[in-house]
């Protein structure tokens, strides 16, 4: 597989959110707002970078009965630099993430990506695979985001777009809004997906 469809292939047909359903939990809780999606997103995929790099440079020497536990480490190292990057230079957004900045390190996502890619490819695809899923997992969150700010308080990325008119549905900036809207969004595309299919 050509580097540039290992790097597509995360924004598109293996799209981790809309395609796979992976990672779930920051997908649904941190996407109240646009910019909250958008940072959880671009924080996953530093992680994913950095993650599979290592494991790819590495994937030879750990051993088979120990590799998910070093990945763990693995990633739990950059978790952690994200966090206290985060901590010291964007401290609202810290705030704002809270708990789901540590819960990164589980993410299935990024382990789900460090099994089955990172330990089997060499270290410049690990990396194409990684930007690749983490700019899929951003827009997707940045998306829904976008969806539930402005159906809920009427603004984008903290930018008011309607008037003292407009009423928000509170219900979209809460949990059950979440799943509203991610369901949404996934039979929007799975409309459109089909309808490539049936015109191929």
């Amino acid at each position: 597989m050509k580097l540039f469809d290992t790097f597509k292939n995360g924004i598109g047909k293996e799209n981790p959110v809309f395609i796979q359903l992976l990672g779930m939990c920051p997908t649904l809780a941190v996407t109240t707002t646009a910019t909250d999606g958008m940072a959880m997103g671009l924080a996953t995929t530093s992680v994913l970078l950095g993650s599979n790099l290592v494991i790819s440079l590495f994937r030879k020497v750990i051993p088979d009965k120990i590799r998910i536990p070093a990945f763990i480490v693995v990633i739990a190292t950059f978790v952690t630099l994200i966090g206290m990057f985060m901590h010291a230079y964007a401290m609202s957004l810290y705030k704002s993430l809270g708990l789901f900045i540590p819960l990164i390190v589980v993410n299935c996502l990024i382990l789900g990506r460090a099994e089955s890619f990172a330990s089997n490819n060499k270290p410049v695809k690990a990396l194409a695979d990684g930007l690749g899923m983490g700019i899929g997992f951003t827009l997707a969150l940045t998306i829904l985001g976008i969806v539930r700010e402005v159906l809920g308080a009427g603004s984008v990325f903290g930018f008011e777009l309607f008037g003292e008119a407009f009423k928000p549905a509170i219900v979209m900036i809460l949990p059950p809004g979440a799943f509203l809207a991610l369901g949404v969004l996934l039979g929007i595309i799975n409309w459109i997906g089909q309808k490539k299919a049936n015109n191929a």
